[in-house]
């Protein structure tokens, strides 16, 4: 089990090509993907950070930028900016989370540190799926490091490189919970779940 508290850093560099424009800043039930996303951060963790692929993404907040030190390699870039930034903050472990998951359940982050043991990743798994980008990860800037540069780009394949406990929410889950939305149907449906029911 971790030590503290996890660090928790917000990716959002995504490219966000189906969304037609900037996802971080898409509205849902009137309030910004990333502001729901800093609301659950925050919820579950006193040190929290977004990364980013530049400082124009996002509107200027008094939470720590942190920008692609490399470009082009997808997810595993905010990855590499989490291990990077929760080394500086010795804490060894870090929650990676998408912008566009308003869904998230509020047990993950405690439960995920109770099954991470001694391996490098706690994953969460919902009807089958592993959800790499609402997963828990101990710190080991060496590992990521030798694997971006082996030319890897895939969270999974370094998951189980570093060792992976999958922890499953069960077919109950709501198929919801870890959906990211991404793209404007993903969006329209959300807002219709968030939205409150006129009798």
């Amino acid at each position: 089990m971790t030590k503290t508290r996890p660090t928790i850093v917000i990716a959002a560099g995504g490219q966000a090509t189906r969304m037609g424009g900037n996802k971080p800043r898409q509205l849902l039930a009137g309030r910004t993907l990333l502001d729901h996303a800093l609301t659950w951060a925050m919820d579950h963790s006193d040190d929290v950070a977004i990364a980013v692929r530049g400082k124009d993404q996002i509107a200027e907040l008094p939470i720590p930028l942190l920008i692609d030190r490399i470009e082009g390699i997808g997810p595993i870039s905010a990855l590499d900016n989490a291990f990077r930034y929760a080394e500086q903050k010795a804490r060894d472990s870090v929650m990676l989370i998408g912008c566009d998951q308003p869904f998230l359940p509020g047990d993950l982050a405690n439960r995920l540190a109770r099954e991470i043991a001694t391996n490098g990743c706690a994953m969460p798994v919902s009807h089958g799926r592993d959800h790499p980008m609402a997963a828990l990860w101990r710190v080991d800037c060496a590992a990521l490091a030798d694997y971006i540069d082996g030319g890897g780009q895939s969270l999974w394949r370094f998951a189980d490189a570093v060792g992976v406990t999958r922890v499953d929410w069960g077919d109950g889950c709501d198929p919801d919970t870890f959906a990211n939305i991404n793209d404007p149907a993903a969006l329209a449906k959300a807002e219709s779940q968030l939205s409150p029911r006129s009798d």
